[in-house]
C-alpha cells in the first residue's frame, strides 16, 4: 500500500482495519495494519493483529520483527525478546532484530546480552547509524552496571542521536530520539530543551514555551533552557522580555553555551535598536567561532549594516541566503526564520519573484516537521458532518447551562480574526482572551481519545449529565479571565472542527465566522510563518485544496447549527466600518461603545500574524494582493471553487 510505503501510518490503519475486519486471513496485510497501529499510538490494538500474522505465517522474518516491535511498544518485553529471537532466526542476515532485541534487552535489564546483539548487528551492518547507536546504548549500560561510579547518563546516548537526525532535517526522528532521552532520564536538561525545541518547529509553541519555563523553574542556572525560551521570546517579537531573560546570568569564558548566549542577546539588542550594544555582542560571540550560530549572526550584521546604510549590506544578505540553504551553517530554525525574513526584504525591494522563492523555501522546510495529509483531514471532515449533522444538533442531548458570556471568532487564519478580537476586546463589557486551547482540552478529557475522527464520534455520544457537568466547568474557568466581563472571546480559529460539539457544551455561545477573498487569504497565509500547527500551509496546491475543504465545511454548519452564526467578511470593515460594528455588537447583544472605534489605540499584547496590523486603523492594503503573484500561486488557484 502506497500511504504504508510513504510511512503514512493512519491512513494505512484507517484503511486496512476494515478491510480485515471480516478476518481476512492475509497474513502480509495483518501485519501492515499491526505496524501501522503500533506507529500512531495504539500498540495493544496493533499487536492483536502482529498476532494473527504470526500465526498465519510463521515463517515470514518480517511478521516476527514486526510482532516483536509492537510487543516492546506495549510494555511487553520479555514477550517481545522472546518474538525477535525468532525473527533472528528466520533472518540471521538482517541487522534490524538485532537492533531492536538489544533495545529490549536494555528494559529487562540485561546489558550483557544487549550489547551482544548490537555489536552482531553492527557487524553485518558496519555503517548504520542505528546500529552503531545500539552498540553506544549498550557499552553505557554495560559500564553504568560494572562500574563503582556514579550513574552513567544513558539519556546522553539519544541525545546526541536526536541532534544529529536534527542536523539531517529529520525532525520526526529527532522528536522520538528526545522522548527516549527523556524517558529513561526524566528532568534531563539538555534533552529537555531540545524536545521543546522540536515541539515549536512541529506546530505546538505553548507546549514549547511550557516544557522551557517548567525547566527554568525546576534549576534557575539552567543556560539551555535559558536561551531556548529567550529564542522563543524573540519568534514572539518580545525583544525586552528575551533581554531581561538573558542577562539574569552571565555565563563563565569557557562555558560552551556562552557563545549561544551571546548570539541570542545580539539578536535581542537589535531587535530593540541597541545597535552599539548588539554590534558588540556579536563581535563577543564570534571569538569562539561556532559553525552552527553562523547564519544567526550573519543575519544580524547584515540588518545593522542596512540600518546603517552601509555597503556591505547586500553582500551579507547575499550570505544569508547561501547559508539558509545549506545545513550545519545554523539550526532547522533559523534556516526556516532567514527564509522568511529574506523574503520580507526581496518584497521590500520590489524583488517579488525572489520573495516567492524564498517563501517557497521556508515552507518546504517547515514541511519536514509538519507533513500533512488530504486523506487524513478528509477523513477528519466527514467525521465531524456525519456525527454532529442537523439531526443530531437539534434533536441530540446539549448541556443544560446556558450562558451568554462565551464568543467564538473563527475562520481561517489571516481573514480577521485578530482583528475583530482587537475591536471587540476595546468594547467595556468584552474580555479579549486570545487563542484558548479549552475547547480542545475538554474535547480530550470528554472523549479520552486525541484521533480526531473517533473524537467526534464520542463528542456527538455524550449525554446531558455528562454534556452539563463539563459546561459548568467551563463556563467556571471561563468567568475566571474576567469576572466582570459580559462576553469572553475566544478567537481560536481551530474552533471552526468543534462547532457542532461547541454548541451542544454552550448553548448560549455565540459564533462568529470571518470570511475574506479566499485568494488573498491564501497568499497572506503563504507570505507569513506562522508559530503553531498549520500543515496544510507548505504547499500550494494543498493549501488550496484545504480553504475550499473548509468552506464546505462552514456551509454544513450554516445549514445545521440550531443557532444563527454571524458571517463577518473583512471587507465588511472597509466598506462601513460603524455599520458593521454596530450589526456584530447586536448580534452579541451589546450596547455601542465608540471606544471600539479605536480600537488601534489598545496596548494589549497580540500574539498572532496580524499583531502590526491591529494596531493601525482599518485599511485596504491586502484587498487583491494575490494579483501579485498570480503566476506563483497557480497550484492553489486551481484548487479553489
Amino acid at each position: 500500500m502506497g500511504s504504508f510505503k510513504a510511512a503514512d501510518y493512519g491512513t494505512a490503519a484507517r484503511l486496512l482495519v476494515p478491510l480485515l475486519a471480516g478476518g481476512l486471513p492475509d497474513p502480509v496485510l495483518l501485519r501492515m495494519c499491526g505496524l501501522a497501529l503500533v506507529r500512531i499510538g495504539a500498540p495493544g490494538e496493533g499487536v492483536t493483529y502482529l498476532d494473527r500474522a504470526c500465526r498465519l505465517a510463521p515463517q515470514d522474518p518480517l511478521a516476527a520483527l514486526w510482532h516483536g516491535i509492537g510487543l516492546h511498544a506495549a510494555g511487553r518485553y520479555v514477550e517481545a525478546a522472546t518474538a525477535l529471537q525468532g525473527a533472528i532466526a528466520l533472518a540471521p542476515a538482517d541487522p534490524a532484530p538485532l537492533i531492536h532485541l538489544s533495545r529490549t534487552l536494555l528494559k529487562l535489564e540485561r546489558p550483557e546480552e544487549s550489547r551482544r546483539s548490537a555489536r552482531r548487528a553492527a557487524a553485518l551492518a558496519p555503517f548504520l547509524a542505528e546500529a552503531a547507536h545500539a552498540v553506544c546504548l549498550a557499552d553505557l549500560a554495560v559500564l553504568q552496571a560494572t562500574v563503582d561510579a556514579e550513574p552513567i547518563d544513558l539519556a546522553g546516548a539519544w541525545l546526541a542521536l536526536g541532534r544529529a537526525c536534527l542536523g539531517l532535517d529529520k525532525v520526526s526522528d529527532a522528536r522520538a530520539a528526545f522522548v527516549e532521552a527523556v524517558a529513561m532520564q526524566p528532568h534531563h536538561p539538555e534533552a529537555d530543551a531540545e524536545l521543546a525545541l522540536v515541539d515549536h518547529l512541529c506546530g505546538q509553541p505553548l507546549a514549547a514555551t511550557e516544557r522551557l519555563r517548567t525547566l527554568l523553574e525546576r534549576d534557575p542556572g539552567c543556560l539551555v533552557a535559558r536561551v531556548h525560551l529567550a529564542s522563543r521570546m524573540l519568534l514572539d517579537g518580545d525583544a525586552g522580555s528575551a533581554l531581561a531573560l538573558l542577562d539574569a546570568v552571565s555565563p563563565s569564558p569557557g562555558q560552551p553555551l556562552r557563545p549561544y548566549w551571546q548570539a541570542q542577546r545580539a539578536q535581542a539588542l537589535v531587535a530593540l535598536g541597541r545597535d552599539d550594544a548588539a554590534h558588540r555582542a556579536i563581535a563577543a560571540a564570534q571569538r569562539v567561532p561556532v559553525r552552527e550560530l553562523d547564519l544567526l549572526l550573519t543575519w544580524q550584521r547584515c540588518l545593522l549594516a542596512r540600518r546603517g546604510g552601509h555597503r556591505e549590506a547586500g553582500a551579507l544578505a547575499e550570505r544569508v541566503a547561501d547559508l539558509a540553504r545549506r545545513r550545519g551553517t545554523g539550526t532547522l530554525e533559523h534556516r526556516i526564520d532567514a527564509q522568511f525574513d529574506l523574503a520580507e526584504l526581496a518584497e521590500a525591494e520590489g524583488r517579488r519573484g525572489a520573495a516567492f522563492e524564498h517563501w517557497r523555501h521556508g515552507h518546504a522546510l517547515l514541511r519536514l516537521a509538519q507533513p500533512f495529509s488530504r486523506d487524513d483531514h478528509d477523513v477528519y471532515l466527514a467525521a465531524i458532518m456525519r456525527n454532529f449533522d442537523a439531526g443530531r444538533l437539534a434533536n441530540g442531548a446539549r448541556a443544560d447551562a446556558v450562558d451568554p458570556a462565551p464568543v467564538f471568532i473563527v475562520g481561517l487564519p489571516r481573514t480577521g480574526t485578530t482583528l475583530l478580537e482587537q475591536i471587540l476586546d476595546a468594547h467595556r463589557m468584552v474580555h479579549g482572551a486570545g487563542e484558548r486551547l479549552a475547547i480542545r482540552e475538554t474535547l480530550a478529557l470528554l472523549t479520552g481519545t486525541n484521533q480526531a475522527a473517533e473524537a467526534m464520534k464520542r463528542a456527538a455520544a455524550l449525554d446531558v449529565p455528562g454534556l452539563t457537568a463539563a459546561s459548568r466547568r467551563y463556563l467556571a474557568k471561563l468567568h475566571a479571565l474576567a469576572p466582570g466581563a459580559a462576553r469572553v472571546l475566544d478567537k481560536m480559529p481551530d474552533n471552526v472542527f468543534q462547532l457542532g460539539f461547541i454548541v451542544t457544551l454552550l448553548p448560549g455561545a455565540r459564533i462568529i465566522c470571518c470570511t475574506r477573498d479566499l485568494r488573498d487569504v491564501g497568499a497572506s497565509i503563504f507570505r507569513h510563518r506562522f508559530l503553531g500547527h498549520h500543515p496544510y500551509a507548505h504547499d500550494l496546491a494543498d493549501l488550496g485544496w484545504y480553504m475550499a475543504r473548509q468552506q464546505r465545511l462552514v456551509a454544513h454548519w450554516q445549514a445545521s447549527l440550531p443557532s444563527p452564526m454571524l458571517m463577518l467578511d473583512h471587507g465588511e470593515w472597509i466598506a462601513d466600518f460603524d455599520a458593521t460594528l454596530r450589526r456584530v455588537l447586536a448580534f452579541l447583544d451589546l450596547p455601542y461603545d465608540p471606544a471600539c472605534e479605536r480600537f488601534f489605540e489598545q496596548d494589549r499584547r497580540v500574539g498572532t500574524a496580524s499583531r502590526a496590523q491591529v494596531r493601525r486603523p482599518i485599511n485596504a492594503t491586502g484587498v487583491g494582493r494575490w494579483r501579485e503573484y498570480s503566476g506563483q500561486l497557480a497550484p492553489m488557484l486551481r484548487e479553489l471553487p
